[in-house]
């Protein structure tokens, strides 16, 4: 079987999650590390960085990684603490992906708003032409207290179309595809977030696709 293109986006719309290759993945507010976990298993001529700014989640699955082979053990991922606001400068350069499923807090206000200066944080990180995959999924009732807290407004696909486009623009950003899928449609995404929410009827799952650019 022929392996598919590094980072071709032929397949984006079905799977919502880049196809195998080679390159560097990064995964922007991992949780409990499951998604990289579970990508890198799959993919092992990728390297995967988790970052996250609370690394109590990470704690079992970073000593996990450090296993031999036989008992789990991955070489190709790596854990670190930082927030959106304070990525290392090591990282500058490197991203072939940068992934950020279920952003909550800060992070979510960041990417739901087109904040550019944590989007410029997120494009330093990229090499050109990578690829920035978003997933956001919100229950407006549940998620109320929240959404007022961080003064975000219902989030949509027509807000990425009229707003965020422009924003992420001038963060060196395209955004190529947009769309929103229901709970019972979502893909296998490897990532606890997932699992717990996919049965909620009124959460919707809205995602966008874009690729690093040169800055407007």
């Amino acid at each position: 079987m022929v392996e598919p293109p590094d980072n071709s986006i032929e397949r984006l719309s079905k799977n919502l999650s880049l196809p195998t290759g080679e390159g560097i993945v990064v995964d922007i507010g991992t949780g409990d590390g499951l998604f990289v976990y579970q990508c890198a298993r799959r993919n092992p001529k990728k390297f995967y960085i988790g970052i996250d700014a609370n690394p109590r989640p990470l704690e079992r699955i970073s000593e996990k990684i450090h296993r031999k082979s036989a008992r789990g053990g991955l070489p190709n991922v790596l854990f670190l603490q930082a927030a959106i606001e304070d990525l290392p400068a090591e990282l500058n350069g490197v991203a072939d992906e940068i992934h950020i499923h279920f952003p909550w807090g800060s992070l979510l206000r960041a990417v739901a708003t087109g904040d550019e200066v944590a989007l410029r944080n997120l494009r330093r990180l990229c090499v050109p032409g990578a690829l920035l995959e978003i997933i956001v999924g919100l229950d407006a009732e549940r998620d109320r207290a929240e959404l007022e807290r961080l003064q975000l407004s219902q989030f949509s696909v027509d807000r990425i179309d009229s707003v965020l486009i422009r924003g992420y623009c001038r963060a060196g950003f395209e955004i190529t595809e947009s769309g929103e899928r229901l709970p019972a449609d979502w893909p296998d995404l490897q990532t606890s977030w997932a699992r717990r929410l996919q049965h909620s009827s009124n959460r919707s799952l809205i995602y966008f696709i874009a690729r690093a650019v040169e800055f407007a």
